[in-house]
């Protein structure tokens, strides 16, 4: 099973369920069919200090993810903590979608390039 922990810090309106549905059917469709995932909407603000604390520069962004346990392996009976992805609808809007896609590929260890973007177009089309 699948985990999906949401936190909307973002005082936008956001369609939790959807979203915890598309990183559900992202993961299950990458091979991953039981790991815990943090995904949080955060403001303009929250976003710009993440960016500058983690990444050291001071503006603000999309999304940024923070993997854990990736496609790593476990041992048996630990629980796979993918990590957390954090949006901020400020600056995506209504087209949360790619982004979060964006984000969950690289929890498991994908970098930008062709292969990122024609995974993050497939997974992110209602």
């Amino acid at each position: 099973m699948i985990t999906v922990e949401i936190a909307n810090r973002s005082g936008a309106d956001v369609d939790e369920s959807e979203a915890g549905e598309l990183a559900r059917r992202l993961l299950a469709a990458e091979g991953i069919d039981e790991a815990e995932l943090g995904l949080a909407f955060v403001g303009s603000d929250e976003m710009r200090t993440l960016k500058r604390d983690h990444l050291g520069l001071d503006e603000t962004t999309d999304v940024l993810s923070f993997p854990l346990d990736g496609r790593d392996q476990l041992p048996p009976g630990v629980p796979r903590a993918l990590g957390d992805v954090v949006l901020c609808p400020e600056i995506v809007g209504t087209e949360w979608r790619r982004p979060l896609a964006h984000g969950l590929l690289h929890l498991l260890g994908y970098e930008h390039g062709d292969e990122m973007e024609a995974h993050e177009m497939a997974y992110s089309t209602p």
